[in-house]
């Protein structure tokens, strides 16, 4: 008996334009991929690269050991959200294939489409004190593999901690 997957998706039309995404995808199960920095600044050098071919800027980004998330928007009304995700994901795992020794993703990433009361500051603050919380470092700052393509970190203040509305749900 064949099961059919159930996406997580919305409809087509609200991953494309100028947009505001928070993504998240996971290495191949959540296996501790990407904690050497050769693996992690291929990420990032993909991620920047795939990012100016895809028509979006990323304000935020950080590569944990089995995960990376991101904060990215569309600089134009062909941006496409789904297009840019599936080639940084290709063109990742084609470079590091040969160092993994099998898939580097889960098949499927998280995203969460930012809301006009959701701030860019506090979902970028959100994903830069990931490794502060996992207590990988105690400066968001003194982590190497997590900044911004399109400010300097000093730009951005958070107005309070962000919490996705999915971990909310948990806490409440």
């Amino acid at each position: 008996m064949q099961f059919k997957r159930k996406t997580n998706r919305l409809v087509l039309q609200k991953y494309f334009g100028r947009g505001r995404f928070f993504v998240t995808t996971c290495s191949n199960g959540k296996r501790e991929l990407l904690r050497q920095t050769q693996m992690a600044e291929a990420i990032v050098e993909s991620l920047r690269k795939e990012a100016g071919r895809s028509g979006f800027i990323v304000h935020a980004y950080c590569v944990m050991p089995d995960h990376v998330h991101f904060l990215a928007e569309g600089n134009s009304e062909a941006s496409d959200l789904i297009r840019f995700v599936k080639a940084f994901k290709q063109a990742t795992s084609f470079s590091c294939r040969a160092r993994v020794g099998g898939p580097l993703w889960q098949r499927s990433s998280y995203d969460h489409i930012l809301r006009g009361q959701d701030s860019l500051a506090d979902v970028a603050w959100y994903i830069w004190m990931n490794p502060v919380r996992k207590g990988m470092c105690e400066n968001p700052r003194d982590y190497p593999f997590s900044g911004t393509f399109s400010a300097a970190w000093p730009e951005f203040r958070p107005t309070e901690m962000w919490v996705p509305p999915w971990k909310e749900k948990l806490e409440a």
